[in-house]
């Protein structure tokens, strides 16, 4: 078990029957996560960003039983069309967190991979571990469980949407 201080990380992947051009939409679309995951409910752009781009920011909408409703903005850091889309809530000086789609193209098929770091900086679990330290390690865990949940939902989402999508 890790410490939130040890940046943990988890990931999920899947195959997709789609190119990582049908597929590169999906990811890029911060609002297409909303449709699947059980926390995230809102996303949208901050001016003077209407899309997807390096550099550009966007704010999220969450909800969490235990935490009740948060909105952070985040700054898309990895913007590399048609292999890779990033963003880290609460900016890069040091974000709450990391968040990567990745594309690897193989034969017909794409492996999408969707992955999240705990950050430098920061958050909502802060406050849980301070008050519990003696049981860091468990709620980072927890925690860890929650994200893989829905980042699993979402991947299954996203896949759902790239084969229902006619061939081009």
């Amino acid at each position: 078990m890790a410490k939130y201080s040890d940046l943990p990380t988890v990931s999920v992947s899947t195959q997709v029957a789609a190119s990582p051009s049908v597929l590169w939409p999906l990811i890029s679309d911060i609002e297409v996560p909303v449709q699947f995951s059980d926390e995230l409910q809102r996303a949208v752009w901050l001016a003077p960003a209407d899309g997807p781009a390096l550099g550009a920011r966007f704010e999220g909408t969450n909800l969490h039983p235990a935490i009740g409703e948060w909105t952070v903005t985040c700054c898309v850091s990895v913007y590399e069309p048609e292999r890779a889309f990033g963003w880290d809530p609460g900016g890069p000086e040091a974000p709450l967190a990391t968040w990567r789609f990745t594309l690897e193209p193989d034969g017909a098929t794409t492996t999408l991979r969707f992955e999240a770091q705990m950050g430098l900086g920061p958050s909502n679990l802060t406050p849980v571990i301070e008050a519990m330290p003696e049981r860091e390690e468990e709620i980072v865990a927890g925690r860890l469980d929650q994200w893989r949940s829905n980042m699993a939902a979402t991947v299954e989402g996203i896949k759902a949407l790239a084969e229902s999508e006619p061939i081009s």
